[in-house]
Parts: C-alpha cells; structure tokens; sequence
C-alpha cells in the first residue's frame, strides 16, 4: 500500500514539473533555436530535394512543415570552417577559421555571447571541431558518445528540465565516414546525381547507411521537442555543413546546402525559399528574431523576412573560398569565388596557367607552389558559369566575348569583397598556412613528399598567424 502512495506522488511530481516546464515555455515571449547540423551531407541527399532513393523521412517531413531553402550557402566546404561561420556571423578568412582544424581568433564574440545577454542558454551537443576553448564558453556542452553518436540521453535531460529561453546547436557527426561495410545499401542502390556520372564511388553504400543512420538521431531528436512542448514555440533549423562531393572545392555541389525552418505559426509548412543566404546570415537572423542588436562588424544579414514570406533580396552575392591546406591531401592550390543570383565567377590563384608568377627566391616554397600546380593540371585560372542553365559548372563560359562585363564586374565585386575580409591572398603572394595537422612537407597515407621536399619547410616559411 506504501509503495502505491509513493508511485502515485512520484508520478504527480512528474507530471506537475512536466506541466510547469511545458507552461514556462509557452509563456516565454522570445523563440528557442534548436539547430540541428549533419556532417558532409549533399543537398540532393534528400528526399525533400528530389532523390528518391536515399533513406530521409524526419528531414522530408521537416520540409513539409516548414521552408525549404534551395539557395543556400556555406563559403567553405569543409567542416571547421563551416561552423565558424554559423556561430561567428563571419566570413573564415576574417573569423580567422579560413582552413580545417584553424581556431578562430581569440578576441572574437560568437553567437554565445551574443544570446547569453539576452537571457539565452547557448548548448552545443554532439561535434565540436571549433576552437579555442577560451573563445566558445558554452553555457554546457555534451560530447559525442564514442567519438560518434549524439548524445541522445543527455539532450533528453536538458530539454526535460530546462525553464528559460535557450538555443541548442545538435551538431551530428553523421553522415561522415567512417562508412558501414555492412549495410542495407548496394551501388545499385545509389540514386545518381547529375554531377555524379554513371560511375558509383565505392564510398556511397555506407554513406547511404549512415544517412539512414542520422536520420534516426534526428526523428529522436525531434521527438523530443514533441513530448517536452517545445515544437510551438521553437525555431527549428535543420542543415549539412557542406556537400561531401565537392568537400574543399569551390563547387556547387559542395558549397550549396540544405537548410529547412520549423516555426509554427511564422513559418508556412510546404513552402521554399530562392533566396540567396549564407551561414554567416544565421547569426543576425537569430538576433532579429529577439529584437536583439546586430552588430556591425559581422559579415551576415537577417533572413528573418524571408522566414516570414518575403522574398524580396537579403544579398546581391554570396562568397567562397578553398585553401586546400591543412587537410588530408594537403596541396597549395587558393581559390576564391563569388555568385549573384545568376552567374558565378570563380579565380584560381595558383592554377598552372599562372604558377610561375607565384614563384619566389625559396627553391623549396617554390617546389610545394609547382605541385599544387600540377595536382589540378586542368583547372583554369578562372571560370565563368550561367547557374540558371548550367547549375553543376559543366561549361565555363569564361573565354566567351559576350560574357567579358559579366566576367569583369564579378572580379570587381571579389576583389572588393577580398579587402573588407583582409585576404591573405591580397598581401602575400602564395602564402603557405601553418599546419595543425597536415604539413605539407610530411608523408601520410593520403600525401607523399619527394626526398628532398621532405621535413624541409621552415616556421619563416608560412605566414604569420593568429594561432
């Protein structure tokens, strides 16, 4: 009898902190952000952006309840960076995160600070992969479990309990190899997609399982803020930080993403977007919301008005940049691009049409700037593309006549763009970056340095840096 008095005081207590967390909530004036980020996930990967195939049913219906957006950027397509844009509201190259594995600059105001004087909790769960520790103070953070899932349980204690306005960043590690051997999936299985050709990558199998995988952790995940009645009154953002096709180029299919907004009551359900946006918007987006300040010095504009219907322009263009430094295949290849909603023009600065003019009086420098040369034999120094005819970069119309305005006023719009970011391009003329993980100069499974090339980069030989 003792023992039923207690289950039923223990299940009145549940349920009356249930239903005070639930009426705090509704009560609030100002919106959660839940943000949940995938990892190396292509746009045309989902059901909602027309494959047929690949296993996303949470996602698809996340676009049904809210907007799909078909124009939306990262200008890195790469992981660190891409996050640094998210929650700096700058560009790489000014946020200092302009390669993988960088830090951001120590002196830097991130999204936490920025909520967390509005009265906002600030969480990140899953992976991090941004740094320094002394620049994201998150109010907590929750690891990845096993260095692989999300870390479900702990994401279901703090939306259980948590009372006062807050913004969650649920950041997956998935669809990121490493990939199943295992699986549901065969080639024959892989929707192809137009960039892709015929032939299948021996990878997509178990980049497929560990689509489906990810797509259990955000049905979890959205259930939650189901159960906790969070749903009403939370703006729920869904993306992939970059495409896994076209990771550290300047391509389409890496550089466009996914992106869908849930808000009940703003947000149309069914609706899409053509807006051109960048992850740098996402900032001042959150802060227009709450009728916060947006700061001057950032690089993003609010789409707050697209998420209320208006498609009326938020940017002229959108920019991006690759390094390829400090990855895996280490080379030293920059590139800078820019696209209007239109056309996209895109320099390559140490193409070999041009490589010799980047050599120095450093025989060793100069040996690294040759090979990265001839790593992209047939990579021009510069491209033209029409994205409304050709939106994979099939046909670089840069060499036609008719096209030389357009080709000449877009170097305009970067190279203005490339001095408000403070370019390392624009003052040094081949700069090496300091590497955090991927020296050029040292053997690996993915990179293989000549004998004499080998341990023979100097700390005089990169640039200065912040780090």
């Amino acid at each position: 009898m003792k023992t039923n008095v207690f289950l039923i005081r223990l299940f009145s207590l549940l349920f009356m902190s249930l239903c005070f967390h639930s009426a705090a909530q509704e009560k609030s004036t100002r919106p959660n952000f839940i943000f949940y980020l995938a990892d190396d996930q292509d746009q045309l990967d989902y059901g909602a952006y027309g494959n047929p195939k690949v296993h996303t049913p949470a996602l698809d219906q996340l676009a049904m309840d809210g907007m799909r957006f078909n124009n939306f950027y990262t200008s890195q397509s790469i992981c660190a960076p891409s996050r640094s844009q998210i929650f700096t509201g700058m560009y790489p190259v000014k946020n200092g995160c302009m390669a993988n594995h960088l830090p951001v600059k120590k002196d830097l105001k991130t999204v936490i600070d920025y909520l967390s004087v509005e009265g906002y909790e600030v969480v990140l769960a899953g992976k991090s992969h941004v740094k320094p520790n002394s620049v994201f103070k998150w109010t907590q953070y929750f690891g990845s479990v096993n260095h692989r899932y999300l870390p479900l349980d702990a994401i279901d204690t703090y939306l259980s309990s948590v009372n006062k306005p807050f913004c969650l960043f649920v950041t997956s590690d998935y669809p990121h190899g490493p990939y199943p051997k295992d699986g549901n999936y065969t080639k024959n299985d892989i929707y192809p997609l137009p960039y892709s050709g015929s032939n299948v990558p021996n990878y997509k199998p178990g980049y497929y399982q560990n689509i489906k995988s990810d797509n259990s952790q955000l049905e979890a995940v959205l259930e939650m803020v189901n159960s906790y009645g969070l749903k009403k009154n939370s703006v729920f953002v869904y993306a992939s930080d970059h495409g896994i096709s076209g990771k550290w180029g300047v391509s389409e299919q890496g550089l466009r993403i996914p992106f869908v907004v849930r808000w009940p009551g703003v947000v149309e359900p069914g609706s899409t977007s053509q807006t051109l946006l960048s992850l740098v918007d996402i900032l001042p987006t959150f802060l227009d919301i709450i009728s916060a300040e947006i700061p001057k010095d950032i690089d993003g504009k609010s789409f707050y008005k697209t998420l209320k219907g208006d498609e009326s322009k938020v940017n002229d263009y959108v920019f991006s940049l690759a390094t390829r430094q400090n990855i895996q295949s280490c080379k030293i290849f920059p590139s800078r691009a820019v696209r209007g909603m239109r056309y996209k023009f895109i320099r390559n600065y140490n193409s070999f049409e041009v490589y010799e003019s980047n050599l120095g009086n450093n025989t060793v420098v100069n040996s690294f700037i040759k090979i990265g040369a001839e790593s992209f034999p047939n990579v021009p120094y510069e491209e033209l593309y029409d994205l409304q005819t050709d939106p994979f970069q099939k046909n670089n119309i840069i060499k036609i006549h008719k096209y030389k305005n357009i080709k000449e006023q877009l170097s305009h719009v970067l190279h203005k763009w490339m001095l408000s970011q403070n370019d390392i391009l624009i003052s040094n003329k081949m700069p090496l970056i300091k590497p955090t993980l991927h020296p050029l100069d040292r053997n690996s499974k993915w990179n293989k340095v000549s004998k004499e090339n080998l341990h023979a980069l100097k700390a005089e030989n990169y640039i200065k840096s912040h780090y």
